[in-house]
């Protein structure tokens, strides 16, 4: 046998108990040196730190190779464990060890933990120690500077990767459907994230203002994969990395569970090592922190195994990285417009003062910051050489996280299909808390256990479809787990269940709805006493799958799990404390259009206070309500409520009044009448959008930035209209392909047709042109402009308007059309009778395209065809009125497919030349022509302009 395997068999007992207590850096650093298998490593992470190890060590042994990259690898990682370990690498696993003789093994004696830094490795020497004789042979190998820093850092790597090896899990549940891994390097899938403009507009629900964001990314825009160590990564033509990094997105998104992997990432040794140490800071510790102090007595409070440390890493502040943690939870004051103080580390200063010092880089301007906040609150993007929004995942990502979640992957694929094929649900699942959501909720109907038996009965629910009721599961299976534990059966009736936690329920409800009328997220000890809620409740019912509360022992704040449960549980208590119609009425109108409530006295309408102003901050809650209300209306709610409502029979017809009403007498808000379709779709019962849909006769979302879901619920509401729509206006508003196919059933009752700018391609013009050959088509005008439909979809169009009598008006401008494209046009388009007018500019047609079009005008004298920019008057105020838009909206302008319009119109205008007959064209075009020039050279677009003068 030869001697390295030799050495291991012979003191493996030794190793396992040096390693054992902590094994999360041998067992990755053996998978990277692939001693072990991914797969054989993922698997030991979920078994206990012995067995772990004791199955790592087998396969070792079983190689002299392996055998020698242990070796190998125990030596990068001695620092993680005991002093003993460490002497013993230092005589083993030097580079000539193993063509040395076997030595004898270490004799090991009994003794007792002294001094603070011995107390960081309590338990794990299990007495453990080496002889006098062994030490004398070791040598010095690192400086003197690096010696007095070795043991703090190596304990503060220790302690933060115990913190950040896990991801929370607020309501896995007991049942081993639900027992999904929570390994952070399990369970952990990547981000995207693209560049911020930093023009969220905070008085709109930021979930929305998410949706909103990922609509306006084109496929070809670039959008890049985040991992996390790649936030400081250099970056622009000097090739530097950035110092200071903020990174945006909402709440949920994976902004704290990203951090937490860099963190771990570092502590491990994997990634980000040019830094010698990495300080944590999370905001929601800083507000307990009253009285002024320096930097160094925070961290020596913060990190005291590092305090006597201290001074020596500052004299390489380049080596040293802040991680700053959910800025939107601090409650000082942040002034950024101060001038600098001259302040340095041992500079008392209050602690918002030391937070902006730092953020600035008046304070350490050479350490690197990485500053995470809500979209709400203000960090000014002039502070940051790199400021990141994370859009949390794409399809792929959702596929995986689901895989990852669940131990079956049978149950693993039937969830993810279901989400896919549910609009309501793939389109919050981008979100990673809402996937958590989503699939915690999904446990119950596709657990292999129950096929075939009852246990899921106590829910009385097919698997989720809407938003609301992803929620009411989320809730119901963390009430049933603690509600039922070793007292009931699974098969226990769902009322039953809900009326042991009824009490609870409302008073978490009444904190809820009230502190979401005042946009309070953050609660102490004192705010939840109020609503009777206790802190035993917390640790001993299912509230604690509800209610967070901060880790550190000495912090007493809390907050929902997420914003969205709040407004869930808000809604919730209204729903069960309605015992009137006009309850209901009224608090829709206060709800949704800041109507106060006259004369009730139910409590959710009573002493209540709202900035009328923030409105939209209550368009998901209302949602959240109308699904409640359904579920109340259905008898879900049993067990919750103690009385009914008056007259609850006849509630559908009510609220079908109280819709119509608003779309007839109304002058309605795009948002406000999207947030009607959404209320409607969530309520979802045929008799009240029956008597609604009718009245609808325009529906304009213009620039609204739609999502498949917003899509759904249009399709819902429409479908229920016997009459044609006058007019749908869905312009810039980026639904893509798959917004247009949930569209489908109803396009073709559409007069007037507007899907200009909405990421269409040839699919799009197969599916339109399948619309126009309908019998029941009643489309007049269509307004495609600016789709990439291309050639192939153009011939589709062209195809379909040969049997079309209806449309009059087709507009196509910069739709990607080239010769090809024009082929069929003139046998097509002679056929037809109905169309008048036909705009193609913004095409390179080519010189047989635009002969084929003067053909065409002379068999079709009735058709009016605009190829040129300069032909028509009107068009030119058009486009000059465009131009003015995107230049005082930064959010167009920095949009590629607008940089890529507007070069397509300034080619057309330089094709046109001096070509122009009537003399105002003339000038409206030279006009356009300088506004385009001078906007593409101002943005951020610059870069696409070409041969503009």
């Amino acid at each position: 046998m030869n001697s390295a395997q030799q050495l291991l068999r012979s003191q493996r007992d030794l190793l396992l108990n040096w390693t054992h207590d902590h094994p999360a850096p041998l067992l990755r650093w053996l998978r990277d040196a692939e001693v072990l298998s991914s797969a054989h490593y993922l698997s030991l992470l979920e078994r206990s730190p012995s067995n772990a190890i004791a199955q790592a060590l087998e396969t070792v042994c079983a190689s002299e190779e392996s055998s020698q990259k242990f070796l190998q690898v125990l030596r990068e990682v001695q620092d993680y464990y005991c002093s003993d370990l460490q002497v013993w690498v230092e005589r083993h696993c030097r580079n000539d060890a193993a063509s040395k003789p076997v030595p004898t093994p270490v004799k090991v004696e009994e003794k007792k933990p002294k001094g603070p830094i011995s107390k960081l490795f309590r338990g794990k020497t299990k007495g453990f120690t080496v002889t006098t004789e062994v030490k004398e042979e070791l040598k010095p190998t690192r400086s003197v500077k690096l010696a007095n820093i070795r043991v703090p850092i190596s304990a503060h790597k220790t302690t933060l990767l115990k913190r950040t090896e896990q991801l929370k899990c607020y309501s896995e549940g007991e049942a081993v459907t639900s027992n999904s891994a929570s390994h952070i390097e399990i369970r952990y899938t990547d981000l995207f994230v693209t560049e911020d403009d930093d023009l969220v507009d905070s008085n709109q629900h930021e979930y929305f203002d998410l949706a909103s964001r990922r609509a306006r990314i084109y496929v070809h825009q670039a959008c890049q994969r985040i991992r996390p160590c790649h936030l400081l990564s250099p970056q622009g033509p000097s090739g530097r990395p950035p110092k200071r990094v903020k990174v945006k997105g909402i709440a949920g998104i994976g902004k704290s569970v990203a951090v937490q992997r860099l963190i771990y990432e570092w502590a491990i040794g994997k990634n980000m090592r040019e830094f010698t140490c990495v300080f944590d800071l999370r905001f929601r510790e800083l507000n307990l922190i009253e009285a002024p102090l320096s930097l160094l007595e925070l961290l020596g409070k913060q990190f005291r195994y590092l305090k006597e440390a201290l001074p020596d890493l500052f004299t390489s502040p380049c080596s040293l990285l802040f991680i700053l943690d959910g800025l939107d939870e601090f409650k000082f004051p942040l002034d950024w417009n101060s001038p600098d103080k001259n302040i340095d580390v041992g500079s008392k200063v209050p602690v918002s003062e030391l937070m902006v010092a730092l953020i600035k880089g008046s304070l350490l301007p050479e350490a690197s910051v990485i500053l995470t906040t809500r979209p709400s609150t203000e960090a000014p993007k002039r502070f940051f050489q790199r400021c990141c929004v994370v859009l949390g995942f794409e399809e792929d990502q959702v596929k995986e996280y689901t895989t990852k979640f669940y131990k079956d992957s049978e149950v693993a694929e039937k969830v993810y299909h279901y989400i896919l094929n549910n609009d309501n649900l793939f389109v919050l699942s981008f979100i990673p808390l809402y996937c958590y959501i989503i699939c915690t909720a999904m446990a119950e109907f596709f657990s292999s256990e129950n096929e075939g038996d009852d246990d899921s009965k106590s829910l009385e629910l097919n698997p989720p479809r809407t938003v609301s009721e992803v929620y009411f599961c989320y809730l119901f299976t963390a009430v049933k787990h603690h509600a039922l534990r070793g007292s009931a059966e699974r098969s226990t009736p769902r009322s039953e269940v809900l009326s042991l936690a009824r009490q609870q329920l409302t008073n978490l409800g009444k904190l809820a709805y009230e502190s979401l009328l005042q946009k309070k997220i953050m609660f102490n000890r004192a705010d939840l006493e109020n609503y009777s809620i206790t802190l035993a409740d917390l640790q001993t019912t299912f509230l604690c799958h509800i209610l967070q509360p901060l880790e550190e022992e000495t912090v007493e704040m809390f907050s929902f799990f997420h914003l969205t449960v709040q407004e869930h549980l808000a809604a919730l208590y209204c729903t069960i404390n309605f015992f009137s119609q006009e309850d209901i009425i009224q608090a829709l109108d206060f709800w949704c259009f800041g109507q106060r409530p006259s004369s009730s006295t139910v409590a959710p309408l009573q002493n209540i206070d709202l900035n009328m102003d923030k409105l939209e901050s209550l368009q998901m809650f209302t949602r959240f309500f109308m699904g409640t209300l359904r579920a109340r209306v259905g008898g879900q709610l049993d067990g919750l409520v103690l009385s009914p409502i008056e007259q609850g029979d006849t509630i559908p017809a009510r609220l079908g009044l109280w819709f119509q009403d608003q779309f007839k007498d109304r002058v309605l808000e795009n948002q406000a009448a999207l947030n009607l379709l959404h209320c409607m779709m969530e309520f979802h019962m045929k008799e009240t959008t029956s008597m609604a849909a009718p009245e609808i006769k325009k529906l304009n979302l213009f620039k609204m930035k739609l999502t498949v879901v917003d899509c759904a619920a249009m399709h819902y509401v429409l479908q229920f209209s016997p009459h044609k729509l006058q007019e749908l206006n869905l312009g810039y508003s980026n639904i893509g392909n798959r917004g247009l196919y949930r569209l489908g059933p109803i396009l073709h009752r559409c007069e007037s047709l507007y899907l200009r700018y909405n990421c269409l391609d040839r699919q799009a013009a197969i599916l339109e042109s399948a619309v126009l050959k309908s019998n029941e088509c009643q489309v007049k005008k269509l307004f495609m402009c600016g789709n990439n439909l291309g050639p192939e979809g153009v011939l589709e169009l062209w195809n379909a308007l040969e049997h079309n009598n209806t449309v009059e008006e087709l507009y196509l401008d910069i739709t990607g059309i080239t010769e090809r494209g024009t082929e069929n046009i003139i046998n097509c388009l002679s056929k037809n009778t109905s169309l008048k007018t036909l705009t193609i500019v913004g095409n390179d047609i080519g010189e047989v395209g635009k002969r084929r079009l003067r053909e065409l005008e002379q068999r079709r004298p009735g058709l009016r065809i605009i190829a040129n920019f300069v032909d028509d008057l009107g068009l030119l105020q058009a486009y000059l009125d465009w131009v003015e838009e995107i230049r005082v909206d930064r959010d167009q302008m920095d949009s590629v497919k607008n940089a890529d319009a507007l070069q397509s119109v300034l080619k057309g205008l330089q094709v046109a030349g001096e070509q122009v007959e009537k003399r105002e064209n003339a000038e409206k075009a030279k006009e356009l022509k300088t506004k385009i020039v001078k906007l593409l050279k101002s943005s951020t677009i610059s870069s696409y302009v070409e041969n503009c003068t």
